[in-house]
């Protein structure tokens, strides 16, 4: 599948240096691309991707901002394929530097859809989080806005050729802030544990979940929906404990209370969302309010999947899809990171 959908093309990743952008370079190189460019500001990661890249052909670093309009439009030139993950991302910095967020995050956003489409890129996706749907932060909020910009830019598009699509998913485990190596930090310097709420639980993706749902985004999109995947969760507290036998602890957890813009749960899929999503394979689609005007019957995701009914789910939440204490240990460990 994917070997289709990248040989010989030319592939912009925004926001490239960063955790998901490594990830996937790694994943698309395998399948023979003209070029990856790889987007971003800081000129120290770009040297960091050469390295870890060993100064592969196939990658092109590209300095630039996602405010720079401009810079973006030579990115764009000749391009098959945006990936747009760039984002400012701190929520609770964020919650004291709302207008830098608008910046990136929104007019950012903005400015990478008018590059695709006067570049005539044939597909975009955009790279969301759970944070947009009911959205209580800045960070969110601005994410929300920008997934209204990629989704309904399919509708007021004129003649251009390009698809817009957005993914959307929680924190990815091992990723930068992730909280496994920080409990473990804590447990290992037999200090406190520092907990939000006793109550919060988070959905589990890995970086290759992660990966694979931007490629299934790439491959099933028409335009104007949004993808989500069906992932288990787990109680933070069921991980903590899981770090703390693992090292033969007994750290205190100290309740500091929830972070500006902090959720104790996280939400992918909202009420209002559920009347019009698919169950389709491993994914939840969104399909867009605008939907009737669109060639949307002709999907796979239509003709091949589901309506979610709003009497068997009224939303998507961490909290409904917790699993067991022993089945998180398990899947952890599978996942290489006990």
């Amino acid at each position: 599948m994917s070997k289709n959908l990248f040989k010989d093309k030319t592939i912009l990743i925004t926001g490239g240096t960063g955790f998901l952008g490594k990830h996937l370079i790694t994943e698309i190189l395998k399948y023979k691309p003209h070029s990856i460019r790889v987007f971003s500001r800081d000129e120290v990661k770009h040297h960091k991707i050469q390295e870890l890249f060993q100064n592969n052909i196939l990658i092109r670093n590209l300095i630039g901002d996602v405010r720079d309009f401009e810079r973006l439009r030579k990115a764009c030139r000749d391009v098959d394929i945006v990936i747009h993950a760039a984002a400012l991302k701190r929520l609770d910095i964020l919650e004291y530097n709302v207008e830098e967020s608008i910046k990136t995050n929104i007019l950012g956003t903005l400015n990478v859809v008018n590059a695709c489409l006067e570049m005539n890129v044939e597909k975009a996706v955009f790279i969301s989080t759970d944070k947009a749907c009911s959205p209580v932060n800045t960070y969110g909020a601005c994410k929300f806005v920008s997934e209204r910009i990629f989704t309904e830019s399919n509708f007021n598009k004129g003649n251009k050729k390009t698809i817009f699509t957005v993914v959307r998913y929680g924190n990815v485990l091992e990723s930068t802030g992730s909280v496994i190596p920080f409990f473990e930090s804590k447990i290992k310097n037999n200090e406190d544990i520092p907990l939000t709420d006793s109550r919060m639980t988070r959905f589990i993706i890995s970086p290759e979940k992660a990966v694979q749902l931007v490629f299934d985004a790439i491959k099933y999109a028409v335009g104007g929906e949004v993808f989500v995947p069906k992932l288990p969760a787990f109680k933070i507290t069921d991980l903590i404990d899981i770090l703390k036998e693992k090292n033969h602890a007994n750290n205190k957890i100290q309740i500091i209370g929830l972070r500006p813009g902090e959720k104790i749960h996280e939400l992918m899929v909202n009420f209002a969302e559920i009347q019009k999503t698919y169950s389709f394979k491993n994914l939840y689609v969104i399909t867009s309010c605008l939907e009737k005007y669109h060639k949307i019957k002709k999907a796979d995701y239509i003709i091949n999947g589901k309506k979610v009914k709003e009497k068997e789910m009224t939303e998507y939440s961490s909290e409904e899809a917790v699993i067991k204490k022993e089945e998180v240990e398990q899947l952890f460990k599978k996942l290489g990171l006990l």
